[in-house]
Order: structure tokens, then C-alpha cells, then sequence
């Protein structure tokens, strides 16, 4: 089986997931310096339906946890549901003021 490949391009302001030599998932974002607002989750049509964008998502969360410098803002309606689906990483979102 092919690994999984998960890739940063800050430059490109995505992060990507390959499979072998494929792009398989991207997830598009803007960074302000404070916030990073994930902006579109995308997967190739030929490998949608096994899980590849939860897998970018769940990797990308995971890094930024780790750098502690960011917070995020889930534009896009697959990473809002991937953290409604898993409010224990909610965190590190950023908190809406009243």
C-alpha cells in the first residue's frame, strides 16, 4: 500500500496530502499572522469517499497545535464539520466575542 505523504506550502497557503506521485487532498488557507482561516478542503474527485480530507485536516490541526502560535477559523464547511465532530480539538479554534 501506498503511504500518505502530508505535505506544508506556506507559500502556496495550503497544506496538501499525496499519495505516491498524486496530489490526493489540498486544504487552502489565510494566514494573518494570528489566525489561520482554513478557507477550502478539496479532494481530487478520483479519491474522494476514503477519508483523505479528514485525514489533511486531522494533520494540519495537529501541526498547528503544536506551533501554539495560531488559531484557527474553519471557513470552510468540511472543517467546520470535522470539528463538530471532534469537539475535544476545538481548542484551538478561535473564540467568537460576544
Amino acid at each position: 500500500m501506498t503511504q500518505l505523504r502530508f505535505t506544508h506550502e506556506p507559500d502556496a497557503s495550503r497544506y496538501t496530502l499525496h499519495k505516491g506521485d498524486d496530489l490526493v487532498s489540498a486544504l487552502d488557507y489565510r494566514d494573518d499572522g494570528r489566525t489561520l482561516a482554513m478557507t477550502r478542503a478539496y479532494t481530487v474527485p478520483t479519491f474522494r469517499g476514503h477519508g483523505y480530507a479528514g485525514v489533511l485536516v486531522e494533520k494540519a490541526v495537529a501541526e498547528l497545535e503544536a506551533r501554539g502560535d495560531r488559531q484557527i477559523i474553519p471557513v470552510c464547511w468540511y472543517v467546520a464539520d470535522w470539528f463538530a465532530a471532534h469537539p475535544d480539538r476545538s481548542g484551538i479554534m478561535q473564540r467568537r466575542s460576544a
